[in-house]
Formats: structure tokens, C-alpha cells, sequence
């Protein structure tokens, strides 16, 4: 017996849409690219976004929240890494209005961007898990910093899902 098109393993209704997004342009992939050894420079120890990772997040930011798929998202799960975590909030961030007491997304300034804080109104929680995290190796761009430091440049970031 075959399937028909709308028959499925499950019901759409008990269904989750997972989209996954991998962090913008960051500082150790513009060196990595000229020479892979770069990679294994402890300058890129949990890198930052580029300006033009800046602008790719942007972009997509512009592009989730024009498509509707903004409204849909019940939670973002975030890789508790600087550039994951700058990726995420740019991308899939609320509004920030001065006078509303609702803790920033993202700081000003943080990681060596020159952004303005990232609010956290009208948007989905953000949860940094540590298990979806790249594989500890050797370069130094996939290690990250201390949960705390994180915990103030992130404010409305849940990290009890990370290590310290």
C-alpha cells in the first residue's frame, strides 16, 4: 500500500519545525581561509563575528522576520560559543525600547562588535546548550569563554544548560 502525500509518521499537529543556522562570518574563518593554520592560532580563542558576519546576520534577521517565520519560533537553541551566540540574538532578536524594564539579548558592545544592545522583546527564549556545541579540538576558535562572562554580555540568554 502506498503512502499518500499528506499521510505522514506523525500528525503535523504533534510536529516541531526545527530550523538550524549556522553562525555568520566570524574572525578566524577570514585568516583560515588565506592559511588553514591560522585555525590553530590562539588569537581566534572563541571568535567574534566580522562586519560581515554583521551584515549576513542582518540579513537574515530581515529575512526571518519579513517571511513570518519569526512568529512561528517558540525557542531558539543556541551553541554556548560567542559567535553562535551573536549569530542568534542578531538574527532571531526582538525589539529593545528604552524605559522597558526587560533585560538586553545582547549587551552593547559585546564580543568587540560595535552594535548597539540587542533587545529581547517579543521573542522567542533563548536556551545556550552546551551538548550542541562543536567537538573540543584544537583550535582554538571552537573553545569558548566562561559561562559568567557570557552571562553578562547575554543577559536574557538561559545558560543553565551550559557548563561553567
Amino acid at each position: 500500500m502506498e503512502a499518500k502525500p499528506s499521510q505522514g509518521l506523525y500528525p503535523l499537529h504533534r510536529c516541531k519545525t526545527i530550523h538550524l543556522v549556522r553562525h555568520a562570518q566570524g574572525v578566524h574563518n577570514v585568516e583560515g581561509e588565506k592559511n588553514f593554520d591560522a585555525y590553530l592560532s590562539e588569537d581566534f580563542f572563541d571568535a567574534n563575528l566580522t562586519p560581515l558576519g554583521w551584515q549576513q546576520v542582518d540579513n537574515l534577521h530581515k529575512r526571518v522576520k519579513t517571511s513570518g517565520i519569526s512568529k512561528r519560533i517558540e525557542l531558539v537553541v543556541v551553541s554556548p560559543l560567542l559567535k553562535t551566540l551573536q549569530t542568534a540574538v542578531g538574527t532571531f532578536s526582538g525589539e529593545y525600547k528604552d524605559g522597558v524594564d526587560a533585560p538586553p539579548l545582547m549587551i552593547a558592545g559585546a564580543g568587540n562588535s560595535d552594535r548597539h544592545a540587542i533587545g529581547s522583546l517579543n521573542c522567542p527564549p533563548f536556551i545556550a546548550v552546551e551538548s550542541c556545541r562543536e567537538y573540543l579540538g584544537v583550535h582554538p576558535c571552537d573553545r569558548r569563554s566562561n559561562i559568567t562572562k557570557y552571562r553578562e554580555l547575554f543577559p536574557a540568554v538561559d545558560f543553565s544548560l551550559a557548563s561553567t
